[in-house]
């Protein structure tokens, strides 16, 4: 008998994980789908106990895209499966795709499919690419799926990209002024009130709290390094369960402004993900699944797909399962509706990818060409305060000295 490691989902939705003793895989599957259980995931344990191929570790996206276009390309060219992993594995870069591509090149070569060998690697190829690749293999058109999932990964990392180069030019500029307002009330501002403390006179209320700001930095700036390190830990172990995770995400998509922007990450990728499935031939049920593997850092996102799966499990159309749950736009609902009886959802679904994808562009413009001005105004702002907070009392010693 052997072990096999699964992740499966209930009728109501719920995700969990665990164990079961089998001859083969396909006795597992048939112990597991007789329990009326949806399997997301299923490998097979190695007699140490730990996944087979779990020492291959993360890998870049950069790797993974490399990857994925050279072996389309020697498969295109007439290499063999086999030696098209083997000259990968042996030339790749990253340690951990070396590692994971020798132990696939081992299953190809003993008659495994490659789909069933990705998914034995679960750190380096997500379920997004096992249900790609096992779509390529069974509809013959391998390198031409292998192609598309090199396109999806590098489209989605020039926009992770873009987003982090837009964010990080304000991040700077935002840290140089905290760093100038520090250098205010750590250095400046206690020179004079020991100087005002020196002429025994009454503050006004503006410069009590600048000093008394001032003065719980400079003498207890370890305790409140302390609380907000505390405070930091406790969120994160907070977050970490199911109501916290809730929590985090409503607060986010509450924000001002960036909440709004958020959604239109989340939904861009929700969208880019279903059309390279739904094209390269995955079900729709199978695409749904993979979704909430994509999603799985996002509580209210999962909650929405696997509410989606049950209903189109059921017979209801994909755009009617997502209007019911009001998670993504009427537009969006709409488009896909109409799709849907054009028999063209994949193409309507890239239109409205590349719609989402303007809009998040135009933001990161528009929010870099705006945000300056703010900060420096803002920050202006603030140093003006404390400037007068601090000639305030220097005026009235004035006035008290030509009396």
């Amino acid at each position: 008998m052997a072990r096999f490691s699964y992740t499966i989902q209930d009728g109501k939705g719920e995700t969990s994980s665990g164990m079961i003793e089998a001859a083969d895989e396909n006795e597992a599957v048939n112990a597991l789908q007789a329990q009326g259980s949806f399997i997301l995931a299923i490998r097979a344990e190695q007699a140490g106990g730990s996944a087979a191929g779990g020492r291959g570790g993360s890998v870049g996206t950069r790797d993974l895209v490399f990857f994925a276009e050279q072996l389309a390309t020697l498969l295109n060219g007439g290499v063999p499966l086999v030696r098209a992993l083997s000259l990968l594995g042996e030339n790749s870069g990253s340690k951990g795709l070396r590692l994971a591509l020798a132990q696939v090149t081992k299953d190809v070569a003993g008659g495994m499919a490659l789909y069933k060998s990705l998914e034995r690697q679960p750190k380096v190829f997500n379920g997004l690419w096992v249900s790609l690749v096992q779509a390529g293999e069974m509809g013959g058109q391998l390198p031409k799926v292998l192609k598309q999932i090199g396109s999806y990964l590098q489209a989605q990392a020039e926009l992770r990209g873009k987003i982090l180069t837009a964010l990080a030019y304000p991040a700077v500029l935002m840290s140089m002024s905290l760093g100038v307002l520090a250098v205010f009330v750590v250095k400046i501002v206690p020179i004079f009130a020991e100087i005002f403390s020196s002429f025994q006179i009454k503050l006004p209320p503006l410069t009590q709290l600048i000093i008394l700001t001032s003065t719980l930095l400079v003498h207890h700036m370890p305790a409140i390094v302390l609380v907000v390190v505390g405070l930091g830990f406790a969120w994160n172990a907070y977050s970490a369960t199911e109501s916290g995770q809730e929590l985090k995400w409503r607060l986010i998509f509450g924000l001002p402004l960036f909440g709004g922007f958020v959604q239109s990450i989340l939904v861009e990728r929700l969208l880019t993900t279903l059309s390279t499935l739904i094209e390269s031939g995955v079900s729709i049920l199978n695409a749904i699944a993979v979704l909430e593997g994509v999603f799985g850092d996002n509580i209210i996102f999962r909650r929405v797909l696997a509410s989606v799966k049950g209903d189109v499990a059921g017979g209801r159309s994909i755009s009617q399962s997502f209007k019911q749950t009001g998670v993504l736009p009427g537009l969006v609902t709409e488009m896909m509706f109409m799709g849907e009886e054009a028999g063209k959802l994949p193409d309507m679904l890239v239109t409205l990818s590349a719609f989402y994808k303007e809009q998040i562009d135009q933001f990161t413009r528009r929010f870099n060409a705006v945000i300056e001005p703010l900060l420096v105004v803002g920050v202006g702002a603030i140093v003006g305060v404390i400037v007068l907070s601090i000639f305030m009392p220097i005026f009235k010693m004035s006035s008290l000295g030509a009396r």
